[in-house]
């Protein structure tokens, strides 16, 4: 009963997570930076893994997309193939998340359903690790540009789509560490023990026999076959 509980948290967990790490894709704000004036904020730049967008003081956006994906830097190139990388092993854990919880009827015996749910642990733990890379190469970017005195080009701050992507990438890690864990209490689960007593039939029989035999043999000659009996 523990280990089924403890596989519905890491799945609850690790489903939070992936869905947290697949909404920082379409996410504009992975980096912002705005430009003040005397009064209002003048303009507002922010970018993400497809395009890079700028706002005026009137709210209204331009965005333009990157051009070429060869003609990226690798930084963005290695950014993508992570988080998509993130987003499709966490599509996997979930099936075989499905297919291995003792609460479901699918996949098999007992002893399989346990592999399985291990299985969907690595899965998981492997998505949060891309998502997790991804995230924090993207950062590192960012801070190194924003730091570095001889950078003269425009600076960014780190955007919310970089704490929805590393919050997203721990409850992955989490869940997947659950979720090996409930299999190890699986295994630590005593089993009930029988004792072989022997047929009830034999043993009442030897017992009224043992029972007996004293009886038989401090009794004495049986007046019915006395030899006196027959004089």
């Amino acid at each position: 009963m523990a280990s089924t509980a403890l596989e519905i948290v890491a799945f609850v967990v690790s489903i939070s997570g992936w869905v947290l790490v697949s909404s920082t894709l379409p996410t504009d704000y992975w980096k912002v930076s705005t430009i003040d004036g005397t009064v209002i904020t003048t303009a507002t730049y922010f970018a993400n893994l497809w395009k890079i967008c700028v706002t005026d003081s009137t709210g209204v956006a331009n965005c333009k997309e990157f051009p070429s994906m060869l003609a990226l830097d690798g930084y963005i190139q290695a950014c993508r193939g992570l988080m998509i990388a993130a987003v499709s092993l966490g599509f996997f854990g979930s099936i075989f998340a499905l297919f291995g919880m003792k609460c479901t009827k699918v996949g098999g015996s007992d002893q399989a359903k346990a592999k399985i749910a291990c299985l969907a642990g690595i899965v998981f733990i492997l998505s949060g690790l891309c998502s997790m890379t991804g995230c924090s190469l993207y950062a590192n970017k960012i801070t190194t540009e924003f730091f570095d005195p001889l950078y003269m080009e425009q600076k960014y701050e780190l955007g919310a789509a970089l704490f929805i992507g590393w919050a997203g990438a721990s409850l992955c890690i989490i869940g997947g560490v659950i979720f090996c864990f409930s299999i190890s209490d699986n295994n630590k689960t005593p089993r009930m023990g029988y004792t072989y007593n022997g047929p009830t039939s034999v043993m009442s029989s030897r017992t009224k026999y043992q029972g007996g035999e004293g009886d038989f043999k401090t009794a004495g000659p049986s007046k019915q076959f006395d030899k006196n009996a027959y004089v």
